[in-house]
């Protein structure tokens, strides 16, 4: 009987996977692979919160392909050596893979390609799984002819709005499995050394399918409203399922427009699936300009600041700041932030303290569930002004923010016991305090002056 390979990499799910389905089609045996690869692990990408949730999705979606039938088969080392392998041992014709937008994707799919064909086998490559719009479906029109992507969000986003989706597939009934062996299931353990972070929600499909059902039905209708409110914690935190490929962006999107037609539009429905649009926008960028993962897409000749001190502060989440450190905390307990708070403590290393945008943008990677390259990478260098923003010289000042988003302190006191007794909006400023007051608090002060960081960042983008 024939067989086929389906290479799992940021697609773990059974429902609206193209991928999958597209095997299933081609023959009758299917093997579900996931490689624990040695190229990602090696480059330091597997840490405790990203391995801890990948033990949950991997455990859930073979509970699910057991339910019909099969199973998931685990190997671990070079992904390109033991995909060939499996495909080998089956005597498979074709291995299905997911298209990917870093670098690292895209040299993978090169040299599966090329080892494949050697054995005279073949690789299949499916787009619109991890994003919902593919990377050079959308490119702009002949009056910026030569350009093989969109800069701008603004008219990227017009055109993705209107861009159909494909169809929303339901998950296979049945996934019969050739013969061949397997590696046990991995834990958090076995993929990273290391604590998980306390706070860690738990991963996989049948989680993010009930998180989202959750979200649509009591969270969608007030997200405009509320999705930048600090406190209120007002956001869909769907966003870890959607970088495991949990949740599939074309279904969630589909399910959230529901709420929205032209009879009856719907505000929050519009406001969630533009996030979308911003993922997909960063996606696509990164596909044609893979380097901007670790260079400045848009060089501004900075001439970065070095302060340790500085910069362990605002790791630790002790900058003297409250709304920054809230954050950074929230960040170290739950492998997650708010995104209006990513931006807020990004603008105050980049701008504030004048820091490179890769110290930040690596530590995120080091605790973020959600890190994906795509997204981290360049919403940092949006922030930093290196990258798409049309504003690039823009500041977000903490204390502004804090009142504009969090004005009663409520989420501060959350993040930041040592100040939980300071009352509403005062939390915001502990410096103001009289002395003795102040000494009792046991909370550093500010590590800058907002006036002086803003003015050194002026100097050095010689805008003054």
């Amino acid at each position: 009987m024939r067989a086929t390979v389906v290479l799992f990499t940021a697609d773990l799910r059974l429902r609206d996977n193209p991928v999958l389905a597209a095997a299933l089609r081609a023959a009758e045996h299917v093997v579900p692979l996931f490689v624990i690869d040695s190229g990602i692990a090696g480059a330091g990408f597997v840490t405790p919160a990203r391995a801890a949730f990948l033990a949950d999705c991997l455990a859930d979606l073979d509970e699910g392909l057991r339910a019909r039938g099969g199973r998931l088969i685990v190997r671990a080392g070079d992904v390109v050596r033991e995909t060939c392998r499996v495909a080998a041992e089956t005597n498979a014709t074709e291995v299905h893979l997911a298209s990917g937008a870093s670098g690292y994707a895209q040299r993978r799919e090169e040299r599966l390609r090329s080892a494949l064909t050697v054995d005279g086998r073949s690789l299949r490559v499916h787009d619109a799984v991890t994003t919902a719009v593919a990377p050079g479906v959308l490119v702009p029109s002949s009056g910026n002819s030569g350009k093989d992507h969109y800069a701008v969000f603004t008219p990227y986003h017009r055109r993705w709005s209107a861009e159909r989706l494909r169809p929303v597939s339901p998950a296979p009934r049945r996934v019969e499995l050739p013969r061949v062996r397997s590696l046990p299931l991995p834990g958090p353990g076995d993929l990273a050394r290391g604590p998980a972070p306390a706070g860690l929600p738990k991963g996989g499909e049948s989680e993010g399918r009930r998180r989202l059902a959750a979200w649509l039905r009591s969270g969608l209708a007030g997200y405009a409203a509320a999705h930048d409110d600090l406190a209120a914690d007002a956001t869909s935190r769907l966003s870890s399922y959607l970088h495991f490929g949990c949740l599939s962006p074309v279904e969630v999107i589909s399910r959230a427009r529901r709420w929205a037609t032209e009879d009856e539009p719907h505000a929050g429905a519009e406001a969630f699936v533009r996030q979308l649009a911003w993922r997909d926008f960063h996606h696509q960028v990164l596909a044609a300009v893979p380097g901007a993962a670790h260079r400045d897409y848009r060089t501004r000749h900075d001439r970065w600041r070095t302060d340790p001190d500085e910069l362990a502060a605002w790791r630790a989440g002790m900058t003297g700041y409250p709304v920054v450190d809230a954050a950074m905390r929230q960040l170290a307990h739950e492998g997650w932030m708010h995104n209006r708070a990513r931006m807020l403590v990004a603008s105050f290393l980049t701008k504030t303290l004048y820091h490179d945008w890769r110290e930040g943008a690596g530590h995120f990677e080091g605790l973020l569930v959600d890190a994906d390259v795509a997204d981290n990478r360049l919403n940092w260098q949006w922030v930093a002004g290196t990258g798409n923003d049309t504003r690039p010289h823009r500041v977000l000042n903490p204390l502004v923010q804090a009142r504009r988003f969090d004005p009663r302190g409520d989420y501060v006191r959350r993040w930041v016991p040592e100040l939980a007794a300071l009352p509403g909006a005062a939390v915001h400023t502990p410096w103001r305090l009289d002395g003795p007051a102040r000494a009792a608090l046991r909370y550093p002060a500010p590590v800058v002056d907002l006036t002086e960081g803003l003015a050194r960042f002026r100097r050095a983008r010689g805008l003054d």
